[in-house]
């Protein structure tokens, strides 16, 4: 599983196991389906929402199935713990003529400014995680056929295609801006043989906390509706999808491992559609 799943995950055990050991069972082989829900109940009376409530149930399950098979559970009481239902919200998307607005707004000559320009029109033209673009490299850009080769969940790589606009704005940062970020590189700043692409004010690889603050500044500045780096990934996949792409290609481009995960962007669609025909159609 990826880092944050494994994370979320021993999370998600910690907090049944610190819940439990608080009730008088601090035994693994205590564990009970009575006691799992009496800690959902809590989670829930606490304002967990749905969502949060389904994780933690995701991760539980995972631990009592290890539980389970190492020998430390006679059986798995988890199997029998449901989940609540979860609707499948529609993610927020800005429109193509936005996301043309939000990319301009980045005029100026300075170094940050070309980078954010750069690491914009890189988001926008790929669709990409931020945490794939963070993990880019020089080495990960080919120019000459304009691919990304970009490392995605559970490690898995995969070639990304981006266009001439993107390119430029990157060939930009990389002659104007990318050596002049790297001078200001502090002794504390680590740059493994000077191949990071998208550096940060120190020098360093830049960190998701600072892309996803540059995404909702570049919004503010464009006067649309505020969005992040995950929404901008939204709204790439709409924009592709309404172009006339069909969903395999977006399930590629996004790098989802199902295709069901992609099949939420035919709802926006839909949405839209909707939308426009109760404005447009005189009998709507």
């Amino acid at each position: 599983m990826a880092s944050h799943t494994v994370q979320a995950y021993v999370g998600d055990a910690a907090s049944f196991a610190t819940y439990a050991a608080n009730h008088g069972k601090a035994d693994v082989a205590e564990c009970d389906l009575a006691t799992l829900r009496s800690w959902l109940a809590e989670l829930r009376s606490a304002g967990a929402s749905p969502a949060t409530l389904a994780r933690r149930i995701a991760g539980v399950r995972s631990f009592t199935a290890w539980a389970h098979r190492a020998g430390k559970l006679s059986n798995d009481p988890a199997l029998l713990l449901r989940g609540p239902k979860l609707g499948r919200p529609l993610p927020e998307v800005l429109r193509a003529d936005q996301a043309e607005v939000m990319l301009t707004v980045m005029a100026d000559d300075e170094p940050i400014a070309l980078r954010n320009r750069a690491m914009l029109e890189m988001l926008y033209a790929t669709g990409i995680r931020v945490s794939e673009l963070c993990g880019l490299d020089l080495g990960s850009v080919d120019g000459d056929r304009r691919l990304l080769r970009v490392i995605g969940k559970g490690n898995k790589e995969r070639s990304v295609p981006f266009g001439i606009p993107a390119w430029r704005a990157l060939q930009r940062y990389l002659k104007d801006a990318r050596a002049a970020l790297l001078a200001e590189r502090s002794r504390g700043a680590s740059c493994p043989n000077d191949r990071v692409l998208f550096l940060g004010a120190r020098g360093g690889r830049i960190d998701q906390r600072e892309v996803r603050r540059v995404v909702h500044a570049a919004a503010q500045r464009a006067g649309v509706p505020d969005i992040g780096p995950h929404g901008l990934r939204h709204s790439v996949a709409t924009h592709v999808l309404e172009g006339g792409a069909d969903l395999r290609s977006v399930q590629e481009l996004l790098g989802h491992a199902s295709i069901a995960t992609s099949q939420i962007y035919t709802h926006v669609s839909v949405e839209r559609l909707r939308s426009a025909f109760q404005q447009a159609h005189p009998r709507a």
